[in-house]
């Protein structure tokens, strides 16, 4: 007769039958599974970004069924289903279905231009309206498309933070890279990529742009950049960063005794004039298209935005009201230990163009976005913060080598992010301001 097999999975039968704990278990083993990881990174980082969606869908799901508040329903006990049809899904729904509405609708009051579609860029809603064309409606052809953009995203956000040039010598580089990618599928806000939001879309696009600036692709940055003008306006940013290459690569040809730009100047121009037509480009189209030249601003004022009030000054005006001078020693701390990340050891490693968006990206939605709980998704496009966490996680406190229980660390993080993800989910994504209706 066979002896029955143990039911103990946790360990293995060793030399003479004794028992010995599972690879998981030893130090050793766990170092031989996390080289496997390693060895074979797009798989393995599909595999996580599979784990996060699950993760980020089960805790709207969790929102729906026990922490009720969520905002456009229609109803007091929502489904997943219903989820997907807050907020911006709705507007999203409504370009796909009716397209952009002429004219502007205005209050029939005052007269002024209110809410309307024409506050939400076209790329996006444009791509599921191809997808809708194989019969799936607009809800599973927009998470079809955001969960193939965010499976795209991640890997280029590693291949990102893997590029060696413009940056401090780094043997864990590849760990390092690894290790932010995956902490971004789980960063808290992870959810609205997968709800019909353009989170997934700008957040590749703009990793893109930034490998294919950084490899020297100038033309497909240039296509980029202009896809991104019709997608997010993030612009300003983008265009800070290809100045930061173009910096770099001059100083370089210059001290090597060659002629800066040389052979790719033409490219160069088409490419900077390209970033800034990106900023442009949905405003004047709107413009033209209703016939009012500052629509589109006159659509966001009636959203709240209020350039003319000055950057960062909604934001000072709202931590004084908030705690005094607490809130505001509290908001500048916590900006300028973000900073010194970044510019510090910490973020020596990662690419000075990405290390160039990482600093003007937040800056500039602090300057010119109010405070609203939709920051925290606004932040998603802010992946270099993963990379820095993933430098805090693993190495030591002065930047230095990586620690011995890296991962033991890493897991931590992940575990703490992927309740973040339950708290946003739960929190904000069905929060309901008090003076707030929705669309």
């Amino acid at each position: 007769m066979t002896a029955p097999a143990s039911s103990d999975t946790a360990t293995t039968a060793g030399e003479g039958g004794a028992p010995r704990p599972a690879r998981w278990r030893t130090s050793a083993g766990r170092s031989e599974i996390g080289r496997a990881v390693l060895a074979r990174p797009v798989r393995s980082l599909l595999v996580i970004y599979a784990i996060s969606r699950v993760v980020a869908v089960l805790a709207i799901w969790i929102a729906a069924h026990y922490y009720q508040s969520p905002a456009g329903v229609g109803h007091l006990h929502p489904g997943l289903a219903d989820m997907f049809r807050l907020w911006d899904t709705e507007w999203y729904r409504r370009i796909v279905t009716d397209g952009y509405p002429i004219p502007l609708p205005s209050d029939p009051e005052t007269g002024q231009i209110t809410y309307s579609a024409w506050a939400f860029f076209p790329l996006f809603p444009a791509m599921v309206r191809l997808i809708m064309l194989t019969g799936l409606g607009f809800t599973a052809s927009a998470i079809l498309l955001n969960l193939a953009l965010g499976a795209a995203a991640t890997l280029l956000v590693w291949k990102v933070m893997s590029f060696p040039g413009h940056a401090a010598s780094q043997p864990a580089r590849e760990r390092l890279a690894f290790v932010a990618a995956a902490l971004w599928c789980f960063y808290p806000a992870t959810g609205v990529m997968v709800l019909p939001y353009t989170e997934a879309l700008a957040a590749a696009l703009i990793a893109g742009s930034l490998l294919m600036l950084m490899r020297g692709r100038y033309l497909t940055v240039a296509l980029i950049a202009l896809l991104l003008g019709f997608t997010r306006g993030v612009a300003a940013p983008l265009g800070l960063a290809v100045l930061a290459h173009l910096w770099l690569r001059w100083r370089e040809e210059r001290s090597s005794g060659t002629a800066p730009f040389a052979h790719d100047r033409l490219r160069i121009v088409i490419m900077c004039l390209a970033t800034g037509v990106s900023g442009v480009a949905w405003p004047v189209t709107v413009g033209y298209l209703s016939g009012l030249p500052d629509a589109f601003f006159q659509v966001q004022a009636a959203w709240g935005q209020r350039p003319d009030v000055g950057p960062f000054v909604l934001w000072f005006s709202w931590a004084w009201e908030q705690r005094g001078l607490f809130s505001l020693v509290v908001m500048v701390a916590l900006v300028g230990t973000y900073l010194a990340l970044v510019i510090g050891r910490h973020g020596a490693w990662i690419p000075l163009e990405v290390r160039m968006w990482a600093l003007v990206y937040p800056l500039y939605l602090f300057a010119v976005v109010r405070p609203i709980t939709s920051m925290w998704r606004f932040l998603l496009l802010d992946f270099p913060l993963m990379a820095l966490l993933a430098s805090v996680t693993m190495r030591t406190s002065t930047g230095g080598r990586v620690v011995r229980h890296w991962r033991r660390r890493a897991v931590v993080v992940v575990v703490l992010l992927a309740l973040g993800v339950v708290a946003w989910s739960c929190g904000l994504l069905p929060y309901v301001p008090w003076h707030v209706t929705p669309p």
